[in-house]
């Protein structure tokens, strides 16, 4: 998805005004008064508010499956692979921290795009689950439920960009903190 740039300021206010107030509670007409342009003039980049949060979900839908994709490229340890994993995703979601709010939050309120964002979502879990358990069985690691392990994980990592405030923690630190929590969680005694 390449946006034009009068598009991706688009794409940037409606981020501010989503996460102030939510996707439902902006109206085309908020966004046009946040950008000091007539409403009508926003139809001449826009088709919808929705194309917006299309481009919100996808986009970062996109970056998760990219590094995700390095991170299977890599010939690494597997215990080695589980950690890049855990820092790229969480690269991802602390860079973005008001698009993933959104993502994780508004994605509920695609019509026309839905079914194909839910098989996009679903997909990503998969292919986490499968990385998940190719480590595990490398490892000789007992995983009871590789299902429930992955989306703890995920969740763990997408909501992560609430617990910690913007300024004060540095982006390594979290990375560093939430990585160490969910190994030793995850391993135990195996560790």
């Amino acid at each position: 998805m390449e946006l034009k740039e009068k598009q991706k300021r688009i794409l940037d206010v409606a981020v501010e005004l989503f996460k102030e107030k939510g996707y439902m509670g902006s109206s085309v007409r908020d966004l046009a008064t946040k950008l000091n342009i007539k409403a009508a003039s926003l139809y001449a980049h826009i088709r919808s508010k929705e194309e917006i949060l299309e481009w919100i979900c996808f986009g970062i839908a996109q970056e998760f499956f990219d590094e995700l994709q390095e991170v299977k490229n890599t010939h690494i340890a597997p215990r080695e692979k589980l950690n890049l994993f855990l820092d790229k995703h969480l690269s991802v979601v602390l860079k973005n921290r008001d698009v993933t709010h959104i993502y994780s939050i508004e994605w509920r309120h695609l019509e026309e795009k839905l079914p194909e964002f839910i098989e996009l979502r679903k997909n990503y879990q998969q292919e986490v689950e499968t990385l998940i358990s190719e480590i595990y069985q490398a490892e000789n690691w007992d995983l009871k439920s590789p299902s429930f392990t992955t989306r703890f994980i995920l969740h763990t990592l997408n909501n992560s960009y609430f617990w910690f405030k913007r300024n004060s923690d540095s982006k390594d630190d979290i990375t560093e903190e939430i990585r160490d929590k969910i190994l030793y969680g995850l391993l135990g005694n195996q560790n």
